[in-house]
């Protein structure tokens, strides 16, 4: 097996085309092609199902594609280390966010830092950004919640706290202070998706004071959320940090429960001494550690 045969692999699986490839590699369609078929027979498996033009990854091919990734991402940090200055002139890194407030923070004070650095930013909820960072389709990932994996690096970046926000003319939303979390039993409300924390963290704190809410709809975004509940469907949660006004809406804290969005920057493991990966990382403490200074005032 040569490297240059999985390179080839690798490039057209990610485009699905020998010719899309081929554009990217300065290759010839040709040689890709051949590449690919003697590291198919060199190993008696397929690996695309060619059809219409279009090369689409047999499952023995989404599992080599698994490996090239890591593989070539692993390049990518060594290509860096050895042929760039602390400084960081050039390079792309790769966020996995699920949402823009913190990360567009850490994005900015990181830009400002290193401005020749190209940065492209995926946006989903906790589960799919995630499986991205582990999949090595990012490099560092902005979420809310993470559980104890060994194959992650992780930070607590923020905590901030959870609200319930409703249209002005909600009852609910006519008191001064804080809500009581019995005050939701069998309220309308509108939910994120499951896989949200947000969610996660609301639904742990009704479930232990014995509150059942009336799910009215289940969104898959902050603004069609926002949106719902604005049009008067039900009350919502939000993350107090993320939470944004106007004058249909108003939110209000729970008085008597504790319920926090928590933000954690987090990379795979292996990667923690990447360059880049650092550099982010580093950008991120000193962002978390003025908030935290902030905080204490």
């Amino acid at each position: 097996m040569r490297f240059t045969q999985l390179r080839s692999f690798h490039a057209v699986a990610a485009a699905e085309s020998v010719t899309a490839a081929s554009q990217q590699l300065n290759v010839s369609q040709p040689t890709l092609t051949t590449q690919v078929r003697a590291l198919e027979e060199a190993y008696s498996v397929e690996l695309f199902i060619r059809a219409g033009g279009r090369m689409r990854l047999t499952e023995a091919g989404r599992q080599l594609q698994q490996i090239t990734r890591r593989l070539f991402a692993e390049e990518a940090d060594a290509r860096h280390f050895l042929t760039e200055s602390r400084e960081l002139k050039t390079g792309k890194l790769r966020v996995g966010a699920v949402g823009p407030f913190h990360v567009t923070e850490m994005l900015v004070a990181f830009h400002a830092r290193y401005p020749q650095i190209e940065i492209s930013v995926s946006v989903g909820n906790s589960v799919e950004v995630l499986e991205s960072l582990l999949d090595f389709r990012s490099d560092v990932a902005v979420l809310a919640y993470v559980e104890n994996d060994p194959r992650l690096w992780v930070r607590q970046y923020s905590e901030d706290p959870i609200v319930v926000f409703g249209r002005r003319d909600h009852p609910l939303m006519q008191e001064a202070g804080g809500l009581r979390i019995a005050q939701l039993d069998g309220q309308p409300m509108v939910y994120r998706e499951r896989g949200s924390n947000t969610r996660r963290a609301s639904e742990a704190a009704l479930r232990t004071a014995g509150v059942t809410p009336q799910i009215v709809m289940e969104i898959g975004s902050r603004e069609a959320v926002r949106e719902a509940v604005a049009s008067g469907v039900g009350l919502g949660f939000v993350s107090l940090a993320e939470y944004v006004g106007d004058e249909r809406l108003t939110c209000r804290p729970i008085a008597d429960a504790s319920i926090f969005n928590h933000a954690h920057v987090a990379c795979v493991r292996d990667r923690v001494q990447s360059r880049l990966i650092a550099a982010f990382m580093e950008v991120a403490a000193a962002l978390s550690e003025a908030r935290e200074g902030e905080a204490g005032r």
